[in-house]
């Protein structure tokens, strides 16, 4: 098991202007569970890519040794037994078509012995608890479900140094909390060293080793064990737990109304017949585990996927509803950035969604003021790919604000945001809404910082879709 040291480690993106990390010093120590934090797009990513040879790092440019062994003096063939990494979105990891297809695929690359190969799928599946998903399409899966599919593929490959950025994104707290614990056992009973980036930093006080920042510098800190408190404080469950929100009442005007209303995926039901009406005006939050429908709900909502039952928009069905019209009255943030976007900078992305918005609220300057607000001020002319996954995210919310269509769906709208960033676009929606008088329905595992912009309060879970006070 290795201590993996950086020294004066330095790294620069092409045609970047500053370095995304300056004259690094840290040395990580076996054996021990790191948890990594700093705002979004501070080089997070960039650390571990670098770590596992992703990212070429320029000989000139400092180390990362692996028990003084240089990371570029391994062969290239030999690095997964040393570290792996679990990308920030699985959907940029997976190769194959199924579960158990890509982890195959994995372990052949590891060259495990073709006999040994499906016990230790089966041992990586029931380790992360999915083993009922070893069949299923990747395409198929929740994002929190592939999240948990990336994991299954690092615990599989059995390397000594794991690491995880952003691994619970889309992940719900149960889960979450189940596969925290099963990271302390892989420390504790494996000898694993973790290292773990996440902007979430819930359940982790009592179980890290030690915490490390990036620096407004481009440094690496490790921060004091007397300072953790302050950290971990706004993350406390007790902060969003005994929140109560009320129950919608009568009358009030639909939004959308469900007459019978069945969702399923193949044979399997996801929503079991349901008649509910969401309101107007009113954001609604949808919470419930990985996989019950939460994201097929919303792909229903604008006739992406077929349903049983009757969907009414203002109570016109929206079956009847011409598909560009109803297009640019209901819009759906997808959960991962990328799928959203279409041009190639962000001033571009930026240009089109002012030509085609629904509304004149956001001018020239309320663009710019936004920007201003959610940090990315000084990004316009760069290439949205490469962007942090965090400042992706911001963006794909400030263009769909910009379009201002009357509803708007948000699939995991916090996936990979800080703290900062959290509350400054929650400030952004709230004062937007205020005044566009928008609809906003939201899927979000992720609370802290999310609970003020809520009206009322949607549970999927058991197949059954229900308006709940609390959450569980």
């Amino acid at each position: 098991m290795a201590n993996i040291a950086l020294k004066n480690l330095t790294y620069t993106y092409p045609e970047a202007q500053a370095p995304t990390l300056n004259h690094v010093q840290l040395t990580f120590k076996a054996h021990q569970f790191t948890l990594l934090t700093g705002p979004s797009g501070t080089g997070k990513s960039t650390l571990l890519k670098l770590m596992t040879g992703l990212l070429n790092l320029p000989s000139d440019q400092g180390t990362i040794s692996y028990d003084g062994q240089p990371l570029s003096q391994i062969d290239p063939t030999m690095r997964a037994g040393q570290v792996a990494l679990m990308f920030q979105n699985p959907n940029q990891q997976f190769a194959m078509d199924t579960v158990e297809n890509e982890l195959i695929f994995a372990l052949e690359n590891r060259r495990v012995q073709p006999d040994k190969i499906a016990e230790k799928i089966t041992t990586a599946l029931a380790f992360v608890e999915i083993s009922n998903l070893r069949s299923r399409e990747l395409n198929q899966l929740s994002g929190g479900e592939k999240q948990k599919v990336a994991l299954a593929v690092i615990v599989a490959m059995d390397s000594d140094v794991i690491l995880l950025d952003e691994p619970f994104a889309s992940v719900d707290p149960a889960a979450r909390t189940s596969l925290l614990k099963r990271l302390v056992q892989l420390r504790d009973d494996a000898g694993k060293t973790i290292i773990l980036a996440d902007h979430d930093l819930t359940d982790y006080a009592t179980i890290v080793d030690q915490v490390v920042r990036i620096t407004a510098d481009r440094q690496l800190t490790t921060m004091p064990t007397a300072d953790w408190p302050n950290l971990f404080a706004a993350f406390a469950k007790t902060n969003h737990s005994d929140q109560l929100w009320p129950l919608p009442t009568e009358p009030q005007t639909p939004l959308f109304r469900f007459n019978q209303l069945g969702l399923k995926q193949g044979q399997h039901e996801l929503l079991r017949t349901t008649d509910l009406m969401l309101l107007q005006h009113h954001n609604t939050l949808i919470t419930g585990p990985n996989g019950s429908g939460k994201s097929t709900l919303f792909e229903s909502l604008v006739r992406l996927t077929t349903y049983d039952g009757q969907i009414t928009y203002l109570n016109n069905d929206i079956k009847t509803l011409r598909r560009k019209r109803y297009a640019r009255q209901v819009a759906l943030l997808f959960q991962d950035a990328e799928t959203q976007f279409l041009n190639i900078t962000v001033a571009e992305e930026l240009a089109q969604s002012k030509k085609y918005a629904y509304g004149n609220y956001f001018t020239s300057t309320r663009i710019a003021l936004a920007m201003t607000q959610l940090n990315l001020t000084g990004h316009e002319d760069q290439v949205i790919y490469t962007l942090s996954e965090g400042q992706k995210k911001k963006l794909q919310i400030l263009l769909m604000l910009i379009m201002q269509s009357p509803v708007l769906l948000m699939d995991e709208p916090l996936k990979g945001l800080d703290l900062k960033s959290v509350r400054a676009l929650v400030s952004l929606l709230k004062s937007t809404i205020a005044v566009t008088k928008q609809t906003l329905i939201i899927i979000s595992h992720q609370l802290t910082g999310l609970t003020p912009l809520i009206d009322y309060h949607l549970r999927f879970d058991h197949q059954q879709l229900t308006y709940r006070e609390a959450i569980e």
